[in-house]
């Protein structure tokens, strides 16, 4: 069976793994329509519509509408709309009611800063995404997705040892294989990791059944390349594609073709027709979770990612990537085979 998992670059917005006792949606009439509206944007992929929908109907509550403050957090960060994720994370503060979701909402309030300190590279906003979280961990100690912000927070920060704390509490917490362990596990042996442009974990089966983690490919230089078969550029593309995974066989490098196609079997027909032999997985198109994950809106496109697991190029459209894979890939191979973190 087909499974992608996937954590968003820098930060997850996946609800955390507590208990949300309150009712979420408004209580006032006018309220309940306009919150219908919004889940009747998201339903049509339009998430910015639904965004201003959620705003709307919390303010006709008064404020206290807890499915639209979830809203207004999670699609404030995606629009970069921050004074709004922000407003939204404050009332879940103020409205929360027990240890567990005042946690869970002071967890919010810190992705929401953490977010926005990760894009302005700020350390004033990583110190407050820290409070945050460690308001969180006061209310609820055993919290593992604050744990793990707080953890990268403490990174930027250039607190490693206590970053370390974080990381070591997190990788007990989860279990082996998790994909956020996985990565904790790597920023625990080399922290400095935390403060790079990491890509994005994520845990895919592709079409011939291989199980393919980004951090498990630790020591190997990642191309990953985005397409569809509808896509003229993506197919102009493909004999450069395909040199690529010739040229590069045996050398710790790995190439995975990510399909954006909504059509299933069309795209198994033309991976195989034109004998496309290398790691290839169907995403279901832009709304697809690899897709998402590395905010790709436009194909072809490729992102080159060396042996620690750190993204070094991103390239739109069909350019020369093959000068940067040398280097890498030399340097992968003068590392020898990396040795993995104990699990």
């Amino acid at each position: 069976m087909r499974r992608a998992e996937i954590l968003l670059i820098l930060s997850c917005l996946a609800a955390p793994a507590l208990a949300q006792e309150a009712t979420e949606g408004p209580t006032n009439e006018k309220a309940q329509a306009t919150y219908r509206k919004a889940l009747d944007h998201l339903q049509k992929h339009d998430r910015h519509a639904a965004l201003g929908d959620f705003k709307k109907a919390d303010k006709q509550d008064g404020g206290h509408c807890l499915g639209c403050q979830k809203g207004m957090v999670k699609y404030g960060i995606e629009f970069q709309e921050w004074k709004t994720a922000q407003a939204g994370a404050e009332e879940m503060i103020a409205d929360a009611k027990g240890d567990e979701n005042l946690a869970v909402a002071h967890y919010q309030f810190g992705l929401v800063i953490m977010r926005e300190a990760l894009l302005k590279n700020q350390e004033e906003l990583f110190a407050r995404a820290h409070d945050e979280m460690s308001k969180a961990l006061a209310t609820y100690a055993n919290f593992p997705d604050a744990i793990y912000a707080d953890g990268q927070a403490l990174a930027r920060l250039k607190q490693d040892d206590e970053a370390k704390k974080r990381f070591e509490l997190f990788v007990k917490l989860r279990p082996a294989g998790d994909l956020d362990r996985q990565r904790a596990l790597r920023y625990l042996s080399r922290p400095e990791l935390a403060r790079a442009r990491m890509a994005p974990p994520f845990w895919v089966e592709t079409s011939d059944g291989q199980h393919i983690s980004l951090d498990d490919l630790q020591g190997k230089v990642v191309l990953i390349d985005f397409w569809a078969t509808w896509c003229g550029p993506c197919r102009a593309a493909l004999p450069r594609i395909r040199d690529i995974a010739k040229k590069f066989q045996g050398e710790p490098f790995v190439l995975l073709s990510i399909g954006l196609d909504d059509d299933e079997q069309k795209w198994k027909k033309f991976v195989a027709d034109n004998g496309m032999t290398w790691p290839q997985y169907f995403d279901g198109g832009f709304a697809g979770p690899i897709a998402r994950a590395f905010g790709v809106h436009v194909i072809p496109q490729t992102f080159t990612i060396d042996a620690d697991g750190v993204l070094q190029d991103q390239h739109i459209g069909d350019a020369s990537i093959e000068g940067k894979l040398k280097k890498l890939v030399a340097q992968a191979r003068g590392l020898g085979t990396a040795q993995k973190p104990t699990q």
